[in-house]
């Protein structure tokens, strides 16, 4: 092999020895360097090459799992906003792009406070505060679009942090929850109108159950309060034949005997209080049959002769009758409207109106300025009829037992507790129920719908 030479001076660079056309001679040690060097080259070249395919892998596989990971994102039904430690947006889906109507490259960049509804500020603080990688905040907030607020939406905050365990942002996660909301209020609203109408079933079967009961032993009580009433006017005749016989008697000459055993007797007081004791027992009796009366209404049978009622002079009429009973001052303030009919028995919703104002009387007696307010109104097919007084209300405990027969809230001998279950009977066989409450300024209010006609 040709010896490779050059000049002392090291002018003849390996670029000349090797652009030369003639051979290039080395000696061993060069050219086993110069192996090495190419071997070296050669390895250096074939790592790049096979770094380049690796690389190229994992960027394919980096830019799959990037797609796939955006591909979730935005197939997911629920909002998703990432956000900065300020609470800046950084990243959302499609989600809540179509929530706000508006694109990504609006809606980047933004704070939580420019996207959501104004009336939700105070909850933000919680949701982007930072804390522990375990610690997730649950919240609620409405959104800004471009039509006003959005539906509530029930949101999840996860924090976010860095390889250092810095908080850098959070995560948020949301679903609308309004339509829901909604849908349980309807279901609850329905569920207690469904134990209202079953509590009234059960009351109104009780005291149809009741009323036939009483009703029956009213009918028996007829008999011995008929005796009673023959015997009271057979008593008073005899009274009278014996108080004739006696004053003819004692008119004659009588014996000192006959005068003594009379005074022992003490025949005159006798006489004297015969008649308060028969006109007491008559009015005794006479209570007795109003009360039979009553009892024999309690097995709600039919309405009877129905007719076209004019409210108006339905209700002025009982108004004024109560009142005058009673002989009380009382400032009523009536809200009739005109032109109000239903079909009933007249003299039976009179019976209501004039039991109703005559409890509210009863109830405002002690008030320093009694009131009643009487008002009636055409709602759609029904007339709605209220009465309100500024008494001291019902007791929490006697709400629901207030039309139940016998139970009366006045002092023993001011009443029997009848007149609201009879009131209640009356307006259901009219299609209507009778309901009362308290008052929040106070009083009760008792009101009650009737077919409008």
């Amino acid at each position: 092999m040709a010896k490779a030479t050059h000049s002392p001076d090291g002018s003849d660079s390996l670029l000349k020895l090797i652009s030369n056309r003639g051979a290039i001679e080395f000696d061993h040690e060069r050219e086993g360097a110069w192996i090495e060097v190419i071997r070296k080259m050669d390895e250096v070249y074939s790592d790049l090459l096979r770094y380049e395919v690796d690389l190229e892998h994992k960027n394919a596989e980096l830019e799959e799992a990037q797609a796939f990971v955006t591909n979730v994102i935005e197939s997911v039904s629920d909002i998703l906003i990432v956000c900065d430690a300020k609470g800046q947006v950084q990243q959302v889906n499609s989600a809540l792009q179509r929530t706000l109507d508006r694109a990504n490259d609006e809606i980047v960049g933004w704070t939580m406070a420019d996207i959501i509804d104004a009336a939700d500020g105070a909850k933000l603080m919680s949701l982007l505060k930072p804390r522990s990688p375990s610690e997730v905040v649950d919240g609620e907030l409405r959104f800004l679009t471009k039509g006003g607020s959005s539906d509530l939406f029930a949101i999840n905050s996860s924090p976010r942090h860095d390889h250092r365990g810095r908080f850098i942002g959070v995560v948020l996660t949301g679903r609308p929850i309004g339509e829901l909301r909604r849908a349980y209020e309807a279901l609850h609203t329905a569920h207690q109108e469904l134990q209202r109408v079953q509590r009234q079933l059960v009351e109104q079967e009780k005291m149809a159950s009741l009323g036939r009961l009483v009703a029956g032993v009213a009918h028996e009580l007829n008999n011995p309060i008929s005796f009673v009433y023959g015997n009271v006017h057979t008593l008073m005749r005899y009274r009278t034949a014996l108080t004739s016989y006696l004053d003819a008697v004692h008119g004659a000459s009588m014996s000192s005997e006959a005068a003594a055993l009379k005074k022992s007797l003490r025949i005159d007081a006798i006489l004297e209080d015969l008649g308060p004791l028969l006109d007491g027992t008559m009015e005794g009796a006479v209570r007795i049959s109003e009360i039979v009366k009553n009892l024999r209404r309690l097995s709600f049978s039919k309405l009877g002769e129905v007719d076209r009622v004019n409210i108006e002079p339905l209700i002025n009429t009982a108004v004024l009758w109560a009142v005058r009973t009673k002989q009380v001052r009382l400032d009523i303030h009536m809200d009739i409207d005109a032109d109000l009919w239903t079909c009933g028995n007249e003299g039976q919703l009179h019976q209501v109106i004039v039991n109703l104002v005559e409890n509210a009387i009863d109830a405002t007696r002690g008030t320093p300025e009694p009131r009643l307010e009487i008002s009636a109104r055409r709602n759609q097919n029904e007339i709605l009829i209220r009465l309100s007084d500024n008494g001291p209300g019902i007791e929490q405990q006697n709400i629901g037992r207030i039309f139940e027969p016998f139970f009366t809230t006045k002092r023993v001998g001011e009443g029997t507790g009848l007149g609201l279950w009879i009131s209640y009977g009356i307006v259901r066989e009219h299609g209507g129920e009778l309901t009362v409450i308290n008052a929040p300024e106070g009083g009760a209010t008792f009101s009650f719908a009737l077919p409008a006609a």
